[in-house]
């Protein structure tokens, strides 16, 4: 499977980050990482570009392009999936309100509705 992995700076893109990794060294999938740019979030867009860099280093995979996009960072992800033939998007994302029920951001709510593929949302 052909996965593109989007990444902001917050906890559930790290989560996300080591449970797709993992994946892909199960079951060989083709991975895309594009690290997207988020000014309030908790890590900067360059301290996540070389998280993902040093755990794909740690798994010993090596055949990831990783990259940066610019602007906002919903639309670029959905622009980016839809330049490539990429079989699943995978983010993170949603928090669960008082109720039990799964809260989305902006963001993520974005690119579940414009995405060009299917979207895998890791919690």
């Amino acid at each position: 499977m052909n996965v593109l992995l989007g990444l902001g700076g917050s906890d559930e893109s790290v989560k996300t980050l080591r449970r797709t990794i993992e994946r892909t060294r199960e079951v060989g999938d083709e991975l895309t990482i594009v690290v997207v740019d988020k000014p309030e979030s908790k890590r900067s867009q360059e301290a996540m570009y070389q998280q993902a860099l040093d755990r794909l280093e740690e798994a010993d995979i090596t055949d990831v392009e990783v990259e940066k996009l610019e602007g906002d960072p919903g639309s670029a992800l959905v622009n980016y999936a839809e330049q490539g033939e990429f079989d699943q998007l995978v983010i993170g994302g949603g928090t669960l309100s008082p109720m039990g029920k799964i809260q989305l951001g902006p963001i993520t709510e974005f690119v579940l509705l414009n995405a060009p593929t299917t979207v895998k949302l890791v919690r």
